[in-house]
């Protein structure tokens, strides 16, 4: 693979479940597939060697929590009281599921870290609210076509994209935004930041 400037990854909880990756470069040029084990992710993305990797999943725990295992509280993290403040839904990492993936989140952070990539911690729900695109439930076309009107270069020859993929590429573009140093940042640095596209001031509610 061609080196890139961003790594996408729509990372599932589990190795059997699919994970949608996206390359994209300064032109937002994309290149997605979907995988499944975490060798298999370290191994695209090493040959990718981006300059960020952006993961859709939680990717630490909250300030105060010791581990996944003990129950909480606290079972939100700064970043995640933003997101209820703005009105955007998600998933809290206490939620039996969401343990799986944000285990799985944090320690595939620490394996790209060990091998001298940033990574940060996309959502691409929140980012599709953000920038008033569909979300995949919506209808995997209209998201498609949404980000194509962005700017965003997918393949012509492909057949379709999955929801997977198409977050993926979704979390790249927040990478990219993060990368152009053209984003917002949610949350307290002790605990892990949130990269989200620009957010206005009406969003924010000044």
């Amino acid at each position: 693979m061609k080196a890139v400037d961003v790594v996408g990854i729509d990372l599932a909880g589990s190795e059997r479940r699919d994970t949608g990756f996206c390359a994209m470069d300064l032109h937002k040029k994309c290149m997605t597939t979907v995988i499944h084990t975490d060798e298999d992710i370290l191994g695209l993305t090493i040959g990718a060697g981006p300059k960020v990797v952006s993961i859709d999943a939680p990717l630490f725990l909250p300030r105060g929590r010791k581990s996944l295992e003990i129950p909480g509280p606290p079972h939100f993290r700064e970043c995640d009281k933003e997101l209820l403040k703005m009105g955007i839904r998600f998933f809290p990492i206490s939620l039996g599921p969401m343990r799986m993936l944000t285990a799985r989140g944090m320690k595939l952070r620490e394996a790209l870290e060990a091998h001298g990539f940033e990574v940060v911690e996309s959502f691409p729900g929140a980012a599709q609210d953000i920038l008033g695109f569909p979300r995949k439930q919506d209808g995997l076309r209209k998201l498609e076509m949404a980000l194509r009107g962005f700017g965003v270069k997918l393949d012509t020859q492909k057949g379709g994209y999955t929801g997977d993929e198409l977050d993926a590429v979704t979390s790249a573009l927040v990478g990219l935004m993060y990368l152009n140093d053209d984003c917002s940042t949610i949350g307290d640095p002790t605990e892990g930041l949130m990269i989200l596209p620009p957010i206005r001031r009406s969003e924010e509610g000044d």
